[in-house]
């Protein structure tokens, strides 16, 4: 270390290198200077500075998530640390094994209201797996150690507070050189159980299964069960790049941004499978007949009621459940396929024929041709809103593109941020972030991180002056839209501003040639597409009471002189409604 004792971040800098880290997203601050210096000074990591440390956190779960492996962002003491919360936490809850360096003001001035001072440990404890203070020397790199264990083991989030005298301290002991880490140990239940489960299914007279995130890494087993016992299979939005491409069972999604015919295979099956889903909205569970298969046993029944739980690994499961299980008959499959079609002709079709002369452009129009001119093996990454409901009905998984957004956490603002970490990992694959203008806005000065380090990033804005989904929420619930619009911003002159290539478009005539530039563009590149506002996205299943409340809501706006805007609505989607 050039002469120079070695300090405790000298440490903690060694022990990420040796766990497999090549980078730190964060932005340096006072209390985190010892631990910039010694990334400085050490030639296998590197500092990735952002604009604001809620894009460190982001930018490392992307990173995470599409490699299995532990990313690193970190923040300052006090605001550096409350700007960070916000992406630790959506890290956390997508299961994504991310360790936070948090520092903390000097240890002596700890508990006095010292100028910029926290409790982080008490900040990040809800956002994390693990949290904890490193107070003295001695305890490296142990505490790092078990910090990073923490994350991998336990996939999400670990949080290591360090005040800036320690991490400047030298170190006390010898770092030694690591150890392999380890992750969830994936094994089948009992023979017992999966006994019991096999005598379940071959008594029921059909059967679906609705898949989630857990089925990543068991599609064949999925797969292999669904042909067993000729069953439907639908997924939620994190099981969509596992479970949806070439699959002669699919029926589609289930939820507010479903489509197909998945809802009605899940109520109308004699036995549900779930299989390595929390899918979260039990209104479009039947909450009977159902088991569930999941790696974790807290999540056993949390949203539906149970005919029996199953605590082990999706594909090791199924593999021990396959030579027990009788083949049933097609009808039940077959009645679900057919429906399954003529759903997707009716809600995922419906604004993508001909609207190619339609103005504002149909965002669902700017999702199917982004998908046809995407790369193969793209990354796309989504903003919460309307964007979610483009990436899942839009967008086409084919087993080497990868889907990324904020699906547990649902904060705006992610996709760009969750891009960049993405595109840190492979400069030469194609990286879109599907921006809706409100989460662009949020984060909007992460546009000169990608000029900084010259990330190719391509930004897509859906671009409707609008909070498009709090818009529905309001009219669904009965309520006219209130503070959902606001004032168009032309985003592509400010990304010109900031050295991104970038093209605005509002003829859907000129999309396709200007999208394919802005793909091609060697560099980052933004297209601003102007879209349709009053273009809903609607469930395929929609209760009475959803429906009274979206006419409650037309009839008030009516009331209030709005017959225009009601008009225009009903116009644009006169092909869903």
């Amino acid at each position: 270390m050039f002469g120079k004792k070695q300090t405790v971040a000298d440490q903690l800098v060694e022990v990420l290198v040796q766990s497999g880290v090549r980078r730190i997203y964060g932005i340096v601050g006072d209390s985190l200077n010892s631990l910039s210096d010694a990334i400085r000074r050490n030639d296998e990591i590197e500092w990735v500075h952002v604009h604001n440390e809620e894009a460190a956190a982001f930018a490392a779960s992307a990173e995470a998530q599409l490699t299995g492996k532990l990313a690193v962002c970190a923040g300052s003491c006090g605001p550096g640390n409350t700007h960070l919360i916000q992406g630790v936490f959506d890290a956390h809850r997508s299961g994504a094994p991310v360790l936070a360096i948090a520092s903390h003001i000097v240890s002596t001035e700890i508990g006095t209201g010292f100028f910029q001072e926290t409790d982080p440990k008490r900040l990040f404890e809800q956002a994390s797996h693990w949290t904890e203070m490193l107070s003295t020397p001695e305890q490296m790199p142990r505490m790092a150690r078990v910090g990073i264990q923490a994350a991998v083991g336990k996939l999400g989030a670990a949080v290591l507070v360090v005040p800036g005298d320690v991490l400047e301290a030298d170190a006390a002991n010898e770092t030694g050189t690591g150890y392999p880490m380890a992750g969830r140990v994936l094994g089948a239940p009992p023979a017992d159980v999966i006994d019991a489960l096999a005598e379940r299914i071959n008594a029921a007279s059909s059967v679906a299964i609705f898949g989630g995130i857990g089925c990543a890494g068991a599609r064949e087993e999925v797969l292999a069960l669904a042909e067993r016992v000729n069953a439907p299979v639908g997924h939620s939005l994190r099981g969509k790049e596992s479970l949806q491409y070439d699959n002669p069972y699919d029926v589609g999604m289930s939820g507010l941004l479903g489509y197909g015919s998945c809802y009605e295979a899940c109520h109308e099956a004699d036995l549900l499978l779930l299989l390595g889903t929390d899918f979260p909205y039990r209104q479009f569970l039947p909450q009977k007949n159902t088991v569930q298969i999941d790696i974790d046993p807290s999540r056993l029944g949390r949203r539906t009621a149970l005919e029996m739980g199953v605590a082990g690994d999706v594909g090791a499961t199924i593999r021990a459940l396959l030579p027990k299980l009788e083949p049933k008959k097609r009808d039940f499959l077959d009645k679900m396929l057919h429906k399954h079609s003529k759903e997707l002709d009716r809600v995922v079709d419906a604004y993508t024929h001909d609207v190619e002369n339609m103005t504002p452009i149909h965002p669902e129009y700017v999702a199917r041709v982004l998908d046809e001119e995407a790369a193969a093996d793209a990354i796309f990454t989504a903003d919460t809103g309307m964007c979610c409901s483009w990436i899942a009905r839009y967008i086409s998984p084919n087993g080497r593109r990868r889907l990324l957004g904020s699906w547990v956490h649902g904060t705006m603002a992610n996709a760009l941020p969750q891009a960049l970490g993405a595109q840190m990992l492979d400069r030469d694959r194609q990286v879109v972030s599907m921006s809706g203008d409100g989460g662009l806005a949020m984060l909007l000065g992460e546009l000169l991180t990608a000029r900084t380090h010259g990330l190719p990033v391509k930004v897509v804005v859906f671009n409707n002056s609008s909070l498009g989904m709090v818009r529905l929420e309001m009219l669904v619930a009965g309520d006219p839209p209130f503070e959902t619009d606001h004032d168009s911003v032309d985003f592509a002159a400010i990304a010109r501003a900031m050295g991104f290539h970038a093209v605005r478009v509002e003829k859907p005539t000129e999309l396709r040639s200007a999208l394919r530039g802005v793909l091609d563009h060697d560099g980052p590149a933004l297209l601003d597409v102007v879209t349709d506002p009053d273009a809903l996205e609607l469930p395929p299943h929609i209760t009475k009471e959803e429906a009274g409340g979206f006419a409650l809501a037309m009839g008030r706006t009516v009331l209030s002189g709005g017959v225009g805007q009601m008009a225009h609505l009903a116009k644009a989607n006169l092909r869903n409604i």
